[in-house]
């Protein structure tokens, strides 16, 4: 079968979106580290609407650990197939994304980073692609950081993390004499902006205070939401697209139709129309994050644990589960709504209950073991903050410690089977796995809150109530 590509284009049968602008004419605005699924179901997405108002804002696309995304988009000059998943699946061709980039050709990388046309760095590397420490600065001690300090006393250095590549791109900049530059963090951060800023600066002061300065006046690091039920690219998906489009794609992907993306409305330089795609620019996302780290994000990890616990596969599955459906939504409503405090005119309840239905969305097959990676990165943010809030304000806490109970069980259950997980702390949590309070006892995890009685009596009785098979405890 023919391979999507510019040359194919042509091939994709009417009613296939595909794009409406001439992609010679497009210039690379943005450089993305992690080109990855939520990327191209996302911000690529709505970069590709506005490219036809505005040629500014193609993307190039940097992998700093794999060549996957590069190997499957390169031959296909960039383009690639998006299904919305809703009650009718739509197709759309995608063509924001120019090329991958990887990291074994660095000097592209930093060629793209200094470009005069580049006006906005941004980044999907999930909560772990940031080297940061519990309390959500760098982390120095960290291996990749550690190698980016060694590494920036040769003249010409490569650097391993993102924060380091961002030192190394900006102080590039500075040198050549270019304008400022907006760095824009897409990632489930609590005040993701601030944190990538404060953790740049701090890198840049070790290896180069001149840099660390210029960055202070010259460099705009807005917080940003984003939100959308991306799941897995699989097989299956590949043979729907092909016999869609008539064409053979390396690496389509999947949404849910439903997206939201809001942006803290500060930028050095130019900033892109994304209103045009129904991006919405507010003076303080806070709130916005707040509630969908919270709310969607604490429930998809609730899901996850509690549902693989009880046998289930994927998020539709898991909300068919009548205990485990009402658990999450009382969840939500009594838990985790009161630690918020939204703008007029926001909705909570209606919020809620649109996130009910987009779990239980029949069409969407995400699965749970994919929410289940990075437990130690993603809960301080999805469930362990509601918790601190919920302990400040003198609120209960039994409902909210459950997931986190079932989250030892988890981790537990894969060291006893021999099973490997996809964490960045699988090592250690593993040999603690026996004994659920020395897991509590890990401060990068944790923080203090490990070492809170009410903390641990809650998690303690989560425990005994997953055991019985049961949500909440049984009445006497």
């Amino acid at each position: 079968m023919t391979r999507l590509s510019n040359l194919s284009l042509d091939q994709i049968p009417a009613g296939i979106e595909r794009p409406g602008y001439d992609r010679v004419r497009i210039a690379r605005g943005v450089v993305h580290f992690g080109p990855g699924a939520f990327h191209r179901a996302h911000q690529a997405a709505a970069f590709d609407q506005i490219l036809a108002h505005d040629p500014r804002w193609g993307i190039t696309g940097v992998s700093l650990h794999s060549r996957g995304v590069a190997d499957a988009l390169n031959p296909q000059d960039g383009l690639y197939t998006l299904a919305l998943l809703d009650a009718r699946t739509q197709y759309r061709v995608i063509g924001a994304i120019d090329k991958v980039l990887t990291h074994d050709v660095p000097q592209a990388i930093l060629d793209a980073l200094v470009h005069p046309d580049t006006h906005i760095i941004s980044m999907t590397v999930t909560e772990k692609g940031y080297c940061l420490d519990s309390a959500g600065a760098l982390d120095f001690a960290h291996p990749a950081i550690r190698a980016d300090i060694e590494a920036s006393r040769g003249t010409e250095w490569i650097p391993v993390s993102l924060t380091g590549w961002l030192v190394r791109g900006l102080q590039a900049r500075r040198l050549a004499g270019l304008a400022g530059i907006t760095a824009l963090c897409c990632d489930n951060l609590a005040d993701n902006g601030r944190k990538l800023q404060a953790a740049t600066i701090a890198l840049a002061e070790t290896i180069d205070p001149e840099t660390a300065r210029w960055m202070r006046d010259h460099v705009a690091f807005p917080n940003a939401m984003v939100d959308a039920i991306t799941p897995a690219t699989d097989d299956a998906l590949r043979l729907r697209v092909a016999e869609v489009i008539g064409l053979a794609d390396a690496w389509p992907i999947q949404r849910e139709a439903f997206t939201q993306w809001v942006i803290e409305d500060q930028f050095v330089g130019e900033r892109p129309p994304l209103d045009l795609a129904g991006i919405r620019f507010a003076g303080d996302v806070r709130p916005f994050e707040a509630a969908k780290l919270r709310l969607l994000n604490g429930a998809h990890s609730t899901l996850a644990y509690v549902g693989l616990g009880r046998g289930h596969e994927t998020v539709a599955e898991a909300m068919r589960d009548p205990a485990l459906a009402a658990f999450v939504e009382r969840l939500m409503r009594e838990d985790i709504a009161p630690s918020l405090s939204m703008p007029a005119g926001f909705r909570v309840d209606t919020y809620i209950s649109d996130i009910v239905a987009r779990f239980a969305n029949p069409s969407i097959r995400h699965f749970l073991a994919q929410i289940a990676w990075d437990g130690s990165q993603k809960l301080p943010y999805r469930l362990l903050d509601t918790i601190f809030a919920a302990l400040a304000s003198g609120r209960p806490i039994h409902r909210l410690a459950l997931p986190i109970a079932a989250w030892l069980r988890f981790v537990e259950r894969a060291a006893r089977d021999g099973r490997s997980i996809t964490d960045p702390l699988a090592g250690a949590l593993v040999a603690r796995a026996p004994n659920w309070r020395a897991i509590l006892g890990m401060r990068e995890i944790f923080g203090v809150l490990g070492e809170d009685p009410a903390f641990c009596n809650a998690v303690e009785a989560g425990l005994k109530i997953l055991a019985t098979g049961e949500l909440e405890p049984v009445p006497a």
